[in-house]
């Protein structure tokens, strides 16, 4: 009886993010091991087949942020990519989050997705240690596609190779993502991808998703950008040479990443409305509302070696108990 009020007293006066985190029991069903958090939907570029567009100007305060971030470590997350939107349009947000996720959460992998423009030195000396991957999106090496895409002022190609460089120095693993459309299906990448050397490139086909960017009603449109099947393995056929390469088609990228809005809510690329907000109810049952492929999840290669502490197991030769 006198543990038990010993515990209570001690509980009820930790933060309330915390409290999710202190007691970690073993997840039971299916597991959310690595979350895409797209914290805000706001960005300072216009690509045209952005597949999460500005609907809304909505972002959480860090208390509820971080109390949804504990609950989601609690139900069994290793890894949390923060994206957007552009997530260096909030810097002093986005470096509370990468401080409490490594440190207090103690998860074995922070990254951020980026296009790059805004990201400088001063953020990475300071944050860095908290961050292992800083992956920026980046789709064409002549600016002058770059700038049709929506992504490009002119100094994107520049811009990439100083991140890569200032990644090097900081001790952050670099990772390039490049999304393949009509613009950039027959270019020719691999001199400049041997020059980078980033430890992963992810290829994605260029994706329609209901709602967001599949008709002249909504704030993108992706049609004039789509391509065939083949287009897209012509593509991956020309840099599949590289060590780092990792293509992903739509039928392996639409339904196996498990993406959390601006609200915590799950979001279903079925077109079905999104779950309710794990702040409102269980992560448990906020993953039954949505279709979450963790076959295609492991077939993509979503376990990989994510942590820049090489003292870690590797991920990718664990067997998950689903």
């Amino acid at each position: 009886m006198f543990v038990a009020l010993i515990f209570a007293f001690f509980f009820a006066f930790l933060p309330f993010g915390y409290r999710n985190v202190v007691w970690f029991k073993r997840p039971k069903g299916k597991v959310p091991v690595s979350v895409n958090y797209h914290f805000t939907r706001q960005c300072n570029k216009t690509c045209g087949f952005c597949f999460h567009t500005a609907t809304t100007s909505f972002r959480l305060n860090e208390i509820q942020a971080q109390r949804g971030l504990s609950l989601l470590k609690n139900a069994g997350m290793r890894k949390i990519n923060f994206a957007g939107g552009e997530p260096f349009l909030y810097k002093p947000f986005l470096g509370q989050m990468l401080k409490f996720c490594k440190e207090n959460l103690k998860l074995e992998s922070v990254s951020i997705v980026t296009n790059g423009s805004l990201v400088d030195r001063k953020f990475l000396s300071q944050y860095g240690p908290y961050i292992d991957i800083l992956a920026v999106s980046c789709d064409s090496f002549y600016e002058e596609t770059n700038i049709e895409i929506g992504r490009g002022s002119g100094d994107q190609v520049s811009k990439l190779f100083e991140i890569s460089q200032m990644c090097r120095e900081f001790g952050i693993k670099f990772k390039l993502n490049t999304v393949v459309c009509r613009l950039n299906w027959q270019e020719d990448m691999n001199e400049q991808i041997a020059r980078l050397q980033p430890f992963r490139w992810k290829c994605f086909q260029v994706l329609m998703v209901a709602g967001e960017n599949d008709t002249s009603e909504t704030l993108r449109d992706v049609r004039k950008f789509r391509i065939t099947d083949e287009e897209f393995n012509t593509f991956c056929a020309k840099h599949q040479e590289h060590k780092c390469f990792v293509a992903e088609p739509n039928n392996l990228m639409a339904k196996s990443y498990l993406i959390l809005d601006e609200y915590m809510r799950f979001l279903d690329r079925d077109g079905r409305k999104p779950s309710t907000s794990i702040l409102e109810a269980s992560v448990e049952h906020a993953l039954g509302q949505v279709f979450w492929d963790h076959e295609s999840f492991l077939e993509r290669g979503g376990l990989y070696d994510w942590s820049k502490d090489e003292s870690k197991v590797s991920c990718a030769s664990e067997a998950l108990d689903w």
